[in-house]
C-alpha cells in the first residue's frame, strides 16, 4: 500500500516515548523544559559552560540568585543529568559542580538565545517604549 506524500503517518508509541510530545500536557519533556528554560536554569548553564565552579562562586556569578533557588536549580539540573556535582571529602568540605555532555549541548542552545536576547534588546527597547512598558524586574 502506497501513500500520498502529504500524508501523515502517526509515529509508533515508542518513537514518540523516545523524543518526547513537548506539546502534550503529561509530557515528561516539559519537567526539564522548566528546569533548563528557568531564569536561574539558563544563567547557571552559561557559568557552567566556563568550567567547573563551587556554589559560592556560582551564587556571585548569577546576580539576585538566592542560596536556596541556586541549590534547587542545581538539583534539577543534577536530576535531568545535565550538571555533575562532585563532593570532595576535606574539611572543610569542598563540592564543585560542572556540566555532563549533555550539560553542554543544552549550554549551548540556551547561550545563543541568550546571545539573541542580548544583540535584539535594543530593538525590544524600542517596542517597550513604544507601548509605554517597561521590563518586569
Amino acid at each position: 500500500m502506497s501513500t500520498h506524500p502529504t500524508e501523515i503517518r502517526p509515529e509508533p508509541l515508542s518513537a514518540k516515548l523516545r523524543r518526547g510530545d513537548l506539546l502534550a500536557e503529561k509530557c515528561p519533556s516539559r519537567e526539564v523544559l522548566k528546569h533548563v528554560t528557568s531564569r536561574w536554569g539558563v544563567l547557571v548553564l552559561i557559568v557552567l559552560e566556563t568550567g567547573t565552579h563551587r556554589f559560592s562562586d556560582l551564587r556571585r556569578a548569577v546576580g539576585g540568585v538566592s542560596e536556596r533557588m541556586l541549590a534547587q536549580t542545581l538539583q534539577n539540573l543534577e536530576k535531568d543529568g545535565l550538571v555533575l556535582r562532585r563532593s570532595y571529602d576535606e574539611v572543610p568540605p569542598r563540592v564543585e559542580y560542572s556540566l555532563t555532555p549533555l550539560g553542554r549541548e543544552a549550554a549551548q542552545h540556551v547561550r545563543a538565545l541568550a546571545d539573541w536576547i542580548e544583540q535584539s534588546l535594543p530593538r525590544i527597547a524600542e517596542v517597550w517604549q513604544a507601548n509605554g512598558a517597561a521590563p518586569d524586574t
